[in-house]
């Protein structure tokens, strides 16, 4: 036998070797062989419907199986940054714009732009300002949004009844807002108007949007928290403990602000629609439910957020994780998430079977129609750091120990070394 008819076979395993292990095909749920992934969340509300998703995506891909991993928040992110860190991240997992910069800058996000292509997904269907959100400037494309946040005020129609307070109308104001949360408290019932914690996505950085103001400069090096326009949107805040119309930080530490609203004891509290679910299911409050858009200041505006589907860079399973990723934020998972009344989904054209899901909470609606108004979350550089930083700064002015002037003029400085560093 000649001898090139001896080295084809051979030239033909390897090449047969090395295609199996470039694309993972039979080790990745590709071929013959079974595999699981993990895929990391950590609310529980929505883990139901985050099952189903994964069951529906094994149905099309019967050798892929996916292990839905819940964790209690902040669990969550001390196991994923040690998880990321030392190998055992789970393969898929939710990930929040201001906590993903660490884990990108530390290679440990699969990129999945050459999966977006190769599936031909239309970006346009996810909403610009969440996308953008992610974007790391590196040319690289670690996840797609499964949801999309906006805010607006939730309040008990009982508590707003008892106490003879007309319902908040759809172009109230600051003042308005103020004026009925006075209203509302009654000390001798156990009950305040509204809950005024240090929160940032669902409390100060709408209001300092809707003064006029920014929290980062747009050149993303400097902090303007400490500006007028942004001191007015905190004082909108302050002046509220100050009413005493909210339970104070301790209060609001020992017992968060949902829960309050749940028993009754707070009339009106700004949030996110994430919370639509779990209170659908509160037949005993359920009925006495209603939703208001945020107050307006100089402008109307609400910060927009979401979570992305993102892969560890680690897997043993990158192909199926790719896959995985673009099924879990695409169109059928949307819907999934949509009937189950789970969360409001990113993806383009799912919202009316979101809004059908919960019929008794007509008013969920205005949650889509604050896309039409909200800026991006402020999320610059290590976010998660200088965020992380505003109990802080900002707990004396709250308590009303320190003046707003002063708390944002120190946490000012504080935010601008992280985002140096």
């Amino acid at each position: 036998m000649h001898k090139k008819w001896l080295i084809a076979p051979a030239l033909v395993a390897v090449g047969a070797l090395l295609a199996a292990c470039s694309s993972g095909s039979s080790a990745d749920g590709g071929g013959d062989e079974k595999v699981t992934i993990t895929y990391g969340v950590w609310a529980g509300t929505q883990t139901p419907a985050m099952k189903e998703i994964a069951a529906a995506f094994t149905e099309e891909n019967p050798n892929i199986t996916v292990k839905v991993e819940e964790r209690p928040w902040p669990e969550y992110w001390s196991t994923l940054q040690t998880g990321a860190a030392g190998g055992t991240a789970p393969d898929a997992f939710w990930m929040l714009a201001q906590q993903i910069q660490p884990y990108a800058e530390g290679n440990q996000l699969l990129d999945i732009s050459d999966e977006i292509d190769k599936e031909g997904v239309d970006l346009a269907k996810y909403p610009k300002a969440v996308l953008d959100l992610y974007d790391q400037g590196d040319g690289k494309i670690y996840g797609l949004p499964k949801d999309v946040d906006t805010n607006a005020v939730w309040f008990n129609k009982a508590i707003f009844d008892k106490a003879g307070v007309a319902y908040p109308s759809a172009d109230w104001t600051w003042d308005d807002y103020r004026e009925t949360a006075k209203k509302l408290t009654d000390p001798a019932a156990g009950v305040w108007g509204t809950a005024a914690p240090i929160d940032y996505q669902s409390g100060y950085y709408n209001t300092i949007f809707q003064a006029g103001g920014q929290v980062i400069a747009d050149d993303g090096k400097t902090s303007l928290i400490d500006t007028p326009e942004a001191q007015a949107g905190i004082k909108f805040w302050t002046d509220l403990q100050a009413d005493g119309s909210s339970p104070t930080l301790q209060q609001l530490s020992d017992t968060e602000a949902e829960t309050m609203f749940e028993q009754g004891k707070i009339g009106m509290f700004m949030s996110a629609a994430f919370w639509a679910p779990q209170l659908y299911a509160n037949e005993e409050i359920k009925p006495n439910i209603d939703i208001a858009p945020l107050p307006i200041g100089k402008e109307r505006a609400t910060v927009t957020s979401g979570i992305e589907n993102v892969g560890y860079a680690g897997t043993k399973h990158p192909d199926a994780v790719k896959k995985f990723l673009i099924f879990a934020s695409g169109e059928t998972a949307a819907n999934i998430q949509a009937k189950a009344g789970a969360v409001l989904p990113a993806y383009e054209g799912t919202e009316q079977t979101w809004l059908d899901a919960m019929p008794d909470f007509p008013n969920l609606k205005i949650f889509v129609e604050a896309k039409e108004y909200s800026v991006p979350l402020p999320v610059q550089g290590n976010a998660a750091e200088w965020q992380g930083m505003q109990t802080k700064y900002l707990t004396d002015a709250w308590n009303g120990t320190a003046t707003v002037e002063d708390a944002t003029k120190q946490y000012a400085d504080a935010i601008d070394k992280v985002l140096a560093e």
